[in-house]
């Protein structure tokens, strides 16, 4: 199993950034939490700061398996913008690899093309974005190796919706009862 790589930026949505490496990472999977800005410290759009594990321009993600972009802004903007992310989304697309976005996120797959002809959800009034997708409005969507969430309300879904895709039902399941899902 390759690593799961996180970006933050400045503004990212707490709720869905933790969540994801939090869940992420009690299903085993290794987890890295990376910053797309100069600073290896980014502070959420609620003020918590969090340290990453590396700065993207530090990174050749040869074993990348799945790329997940949290929400927030101008946290998504700041993901829209950065030219180093939007080459390794576009490889990783082309390789079959899983993209995971959330909230204002997704609008960075769209602006890409990357949802053309699929099925994708994201925060209310960003769906304008989501260039060629079919938006549904559900609280998660997965379309082949592409999966978006909704909003900061998601985020638990969200989650567990990436370990399942990488990890099955079962594991799911075990979390679900660990964490009093169930």
């Amino acid at each position: 199993m390759g690593t799961v790589y996180v970006f933050f930026s400045d503004c990212f949505e707490e709720m869905e950034a933790f969540a994801s490496v939090d869940i992420l990472r009690r299903a085993g999977l290794n987890v890295q939490m990376i910053t797309v800005t100069s600073d290896e410290i980014v502070r959420g759009a609620h003020g918590i700061s969090v340290l990453c594990d590396k700065n993207i321009e530090n990174c050749d993600f040869f074993d990348a398996e799945l790329a997940v972009l949290p929400g927030g802004l101008p946290g998504a903007t700041t993901l829209a913008e950065c030219k180093d992310l939007h080459k390794l989304l576009q490889h990783m697309a082309s390789e079959n690899k899983t993209i995971a976005a959330i909230c204002a996120a997704p609008m960075v797959l769209g602006q890409l093309g990357l949802l053309k002809g699929r099925k994708a959800t994201c925060y209310p009034g960003f769906d304008k974005y989501l260039e060629g997708a079919e938006y549904t409005g559900a609280l998660v969507e997965k379309d082949g190796n592409f999966i978006t969430g909704k909003g900061p309300g998601a985020s638990i879904k969200f989650a567990l919706a990436l370990v399942e895709h990488l990890c099955g039902k079962e594991k799911v399941k075990e979390l679900e009862e660990a964490m009093c899902l169930r």
